[in-house]
């Protein structure tokens, strides 16, 4: 048997027998599981504000503007303040200050405030 052919067969077999998580949950409890009984509290959240790139805006976005009665237009808007300040603030209103001064102080041409 060629050298290549062997490697082959060991790594399908490494892989059709290794045991991978189904989600994320069940990777975490393995991992935080601890060894020796003592009780072990996972790590505390990061904190919630959300700076992003480019391509995680549709998705903060979304979770933003979820409530909002006009997801729509929610969604248009929370792109253009997503993309130029390059942050979406966390919960679905308020906490606009997280975001600095580009995402507080950008107004509409009526003087209002233009980002959710």
């Amino acid at each position: 048997m060629t050298p290549k052919v062997a490697f082959f067969l060991l790594v399908s077999l490494f892989l059709f027998t290794s045991k991978v998580p189904l989600n994320a949950e069940e990777f975490f409890v393995e991992a935080v599981t601890p060894v020796s009984g003592h009780s072990v509290s996972p790590a505390p959240a990061p904190h919630p504000s959300i700076f992003v790139n480019f391509e995680e805006c549709p998705v903060a976005c979304k979770a933003r503007c979820r409530l909002h009665s006009r997801q729509g237009l929610c969604n248009r808007v929370c792109m253009t303040c997503c993309k130029k300040c390059k942050c979406v603030p966390p919960g679905t209103y308020g906490n606009r200050e997280m975001c600095g001064a580009c995402y507080t102080q950008w107004t509409t041409h009526g003087n209002r405030s233009k980002c959710p």
